[in-house]
């Protein structure tokens, strides 16, 4: 008989699920069981920028360097580094003992094809990679990257924590060309991914990867000695949040990444829950433009959309507790190094008539804007009602089409019409760290067939982001990235919606979870 405790993932998983989740966890010594924010449908966190195949990646695979807890770029699979003293030539030494989960050795072949297929898909490798004119790898350990100018943000890119990490595959794998997915999740990190009991809308299994060689430092955000704490880490999908808060409570689950504000509630007079923001730095709110089509291939609709928009309806349905969001009329993060309010006092005041009267000079001809819902995620699900609603106040047509978010990731890759299976607006959000500056922003690459989901063609904000990436003075940065504000004033490739963190739910006998801009499941452990 089922125990009481586990009716509310019976309701969720059905009875078949939930006997073979419980057969294979009882063969586990220590199981860690969380219901993340999404459903995991694709495994590579190159191809895609969606966060919950990013978590996936950090679980399975490692990075060359990595950012602690005070947002330091450290060393993680390198020993050591060489940089000449022209700048141009720079030399990485692997760690001893390194190898992937088929006990395959990692070597600087792998690394070097790794680099090469993460640079032509994530928006910073591909400014790194243009800047680089050869890999070579010196011996199976050592590789050397020769520049041809230069590159004030080599560690920076090479320390990338978000959406799309640089992580090290082996070379086989990492010849699969970037626009093309891989189904290969072999890496070098501290857990395994098992294939055979991965099943989409029900379950994601890891093991602990007993030959990972971790570093001798402590854990610091993604950073540090990463050592596997449990033995299995199991993520059920439970769409509904109240069914997840009731499994919470029950025990039948040990951590909900992210918690709607609404329920919490009921969670706040638990002695046996603890409430924690994992991700300080926050994320950002934005909604994507598709610059191939109407209506939006107009820059002067998009800027009419700019000042129709306001935070605080976004904010308010899709986080609720003004404690856990900011308002920022900034392209930058407010509360970061460039943030600036500069050129943009007249957007994101939600002003109808003026965006409708900016529509008129525009020539905007009623074509409906095809805006992607996603139904599926916690405190995002309401971002493309409110945009609707603001937006047809300002006498645009929208045509809302809901999804879940895999759907939505999957859909956004196409480049047809929005008649023939396209889009034409997309919501998400990015951790802050991944938006602090022109080249990190993946909103802000404008260099066309290149660029991320949305395709914006912008020579004049590819010269910028190309001048931030070589300048090394700090105000000289900030006076690049306050034009690079302005020139998206003239041609919008994404709007912020405001700022806010997530409190992560998690049960008292689970510790040792650290502060990181991605969720990290290694140091943590479970009595």
């Amino acid at each position: 008989m089922t125990s009481p405790a586990f009716r509310p993932i019976r309701a969720a998983l059905g009875a078949v699920a939930l006997a073979a989740c419980l057969t294979t966890a009882s063969m586990a010594q220590t199981t860690l069981r969380a219901a993340m924010h999404s459903d995991l449908k694709v495994l590579d966190p190159v191809w895609t920028t969606a966060l919950i195949s990013t978590h996936h990646g950090y679980l399975v695979y490692d990075t060359l360097f990595a950012l602690d807890d005070k947002l330091q770029v450290q060393p993680q699979m390198v020993e050591k580094y060489e940089v000449s003293p022209d700048k141009l030539s720079w030399t990485f030494t692997l760690r001893e003992g390194l190898e992937f989960h088929d006990g395959t050795p990692v070597t600087a072949e792998d690394c070097i094809q790794s680099l090469k297929r993460w640079g032509s898909r994530d928006t910073v490798g591909q400014k790194l990679l243009s800047h680089v004119s050869a890999f070579t790898a010196v011996d199976p350990r050592t590789f050397r990257m020769q520049l041809r100018e230069p590159y004030g943000l080599v560690l920076q890119s090479l320390g990338k924590s978000g959406s799309n990490v640089p992580f090290m595959m082996p070379k086989r794998v990492a010849e699969t060309p970037g626009t093309n997915q891989i189904a290969d999740a072999i890496g070098s990190g501290p857990f395994i991914f098992k294939k055979d009991e991965w099943k989409p809308g029900e379950k994601v299994v890891y093991l602990k990867n007993p030959k990972y060689k971790p570093r001798a430092e402590p854990a610091s955000g993604l950073a540090g000695g990463k050592i596997p704490g449990v033995d299995r880490i199991e993520w059920l999908w439970i769409p509904d949040a109240q069914t997840q808060v009731n499994a919470l409570l029950g025990g039948e689950i040990d951590i909900i990444e992210i918690i709607s504000p609404d329920l919490l509630p009921l969670l706040g007079d638990s002695p046996d829950i603890e409430m924690r923001v994992v991700n300080q730095a926050g994320r950002q709110y934005a909604m994507r433009f598709n610059t191939l089509h109407k209506p939006f291939d107009n820059p002067k609709v998009r800027a009419a959309v700019m000042v129709a928009l306001g935070q605080k309806e976004f904010l308010d349905a899709n986080v609720g507790d003004a404690r856990w969001y900011r308002e920022c009329r900034s392209l930058f993060p407010c509360g970061s190094p460039l943030e600036s309010t500069k050129g943009w006092e007249g957007v994101l005041t939600g002003d109808a008539a003026k965006a409708k009267a900016l529509l008129a000079e525009a020539g905007y001809d009623g074509t409906p804007a095809v805006f992607l819902h996603q139904t599926d995620t916690s405190g995002h699900n309401n971002l493309a009602t409110v945009g609707k609603a603001q937006l047809e106040r300002a006498g645009l047509k929208v045509d809302l089409q809901p999804m879940d978010w895999q759907t939505l990731v999957a859909r956004r890759a196409k480049k047809e019409p929005p008649a023939q299976g396209g889009w034409s607006v997309y919501f998400t959000s990015w951790s802050s760290v991944d938006v602090l500056d022109p080249v990190a922003a993946a909103f802000l690459n404008a260099s066309c067939d290149k660029a991320t989901f949305g395709w914006p063609c912008d020579p004049e904000l590819e010269k910028l982001r190309d001048q931030y990436a070589k300048e090394t003075d700090p105000e000289k940065q900030k006076a690049i990235a306050e034009a690079v504000q302005m020139r998206v004033l003239v041609y919008p490739t994404h709007v912020p919606l405001g700022q806010f963190t997530t409190p992560t739910a998690l049960r008292k006998n689970v510790t040792g979870l650290l502060q990181a801009p991605s969720f990290a499941f290694w140091n943590i452990r479970k009595k």
